[in-house]
């Protein structure tokens, strides 16, 4: 049989077990938040140069959903690359990776469906300074 305190640690283990993915989950994509905030320029491979103002550099991950309230998935989650997949209710999903180079330069890769259509992009962001009024 188990003494009282045997089973007391037993119990504070199983709590300590359960609440370490809970602190995990609240400590995911810090890649992204380390991101440098301000304006950055997104240039697209063989496609138009955006410029947008980054508070957050969750931003990226939903870059053809903007605005979206989507659920998400955290595929991938390293220090210098994070993989997120997507969906919004009625309005898509999508996948993208962002590898981060510097906290001012990453590269990103997406793909998805946005309203019914297919889209892949692959884009380079740069930090270019203060956000423009």
């Amino acid at each position: 049989m188990f003494s009282k305190s045997s089973l007391a640690v037993f119990g504070l283990a199983a709590c300590v077990a359960a609440a370490l993915p809970a602190y995990a989950q609240q400590q995911s994509l810090g890649m992204l938040d380390a991101l440098a905030h301000g304006g950055w320029e997104l240039r697209e491979r063989g496609g138009p140069v955006r410029n947008i103002c980054l508070d957050s550099g969750r931003r990226l991950i939903q870059l053809r959903h903007p605005g979206a309230s989507c659920s998400t998935v955290v595929v991938e989650d390293k220090a210098d690359q994070v993989t997120v997949q997507y969906t919004c209710r009625g309005q898509g999903y999508g996948r993208t990776q962002i590898r981060r180079e510097t906290d001012g330069l990453v590269q990103i890769d997406s793909q998805g469906i946005v309203n019914g259509l297919p889209f892949a992009f692959s884009a380079e962001g740069r930090r270019t300074g203060d956000c423009r009024s």
